[in-house]
């Protein structure tokens, strides 16, 4: 990696002020200083700041329990972004993995390897993402066929993919989808005349939301967390 791409990825200076750094002769390459930007850092090189050994961040894979009254979006919005929650280096260079409305609590992976957010958002792959539903009303008999079946939302000119729903109570069902259309649940239960009080998403793919994790709180995922959802669709249908 280019010596002033290395300080960016390890320290919060611009590229201009990493250039500013390299020009003031502040910055050492294993105890040599060094100027040149263009000078290529080698694994096991040691390249201080300042006299502070540097370390790039390398890309990252975070869970949130996502709080209601905040936004997933970085657009401007009355609600605050979900990145505030986070207090980690570099976070603008952060996304979510898709995107969860304003008023749905629960799981969102936030990440700045985009190869690996598309792994999981594709629709190709599947992905399964499962939703805790509180309603203002019973479910029909029916609810579970009708959710197999696949249901035409409003607007839409296609069905649905198939879906799983599991009765918790008469007002209570777990939901298991594999596509990420605008307000998805919400639309497929107002469509049986039905309207969603709570929505609150408990797993994507193979893994489950901390239950460690209070709303507003997250943590690094494990590598094995990584790798699975990495893996996500290939050998059975998931989203």
């Amino acid at each position: 990696m280019r010596l002033d791409k290395y300080l960016c990825e390890s320290t919060d200076l611009t590229r201009s002020q990493a250039r500013g750094a390299l020009a003031s002769g502040r910055v050492t390459v294993n105890g040599a200083v060094m100027k040149k930007g263009t000078h290529v850092v080698r694994d096991g090189d040691d390249v201080r700041w300042m006299d502070e050994t540097l370390v790039p961040i390398g890309l990252r894979y975070i869970m949130l329990n996502k709080p209601a009254g905040y936004e997933c979006s970085i657009r401007n919005s009355q609600h605050p972004p979900v990145m505030h929650l986070l207090d980690v280096d570099k976070r603008e260079r952060l996304h979510t993995v898709g995107r969860l409305d304003v008023d749905t609590t629960g799981l969102i992976l936030i990440t700045d390897d985009g190869q690996w957010t598309h792994r999981i958002i594709s629709p190709r792959h599947r992905c399964d993402k499962v939703y805790l539903a509180t309603l203002a009303e019973p479910l029909p008999d029916n609810a579970e066929d009708l959710f197999t079946t696949g249901i035409l939302l409003e607007g839409e000119d296609k069905p649905t993919l198939p879906a799983v729903l599991v009765r918790v109570d008469e007002r209570c069902a777990r939901l298991t989808i594999q596509e990420g259309k605008y307000h998805q649940v919400r639309r497929m239960f107002a469509s049986l005349g039905n309207h969603v009080l709570a929505l609150h998403r408990e797993r994507i793919g193979p893994v489950a939301l901390d239950a460690d994790l209070q709303p507003g709180e997250s943590r690094y995922l494990k590598p094995d967390e990584v790798t699975s959802l990495a893996q996500t669709g290939d050998s059975d249908a998931a989203a």
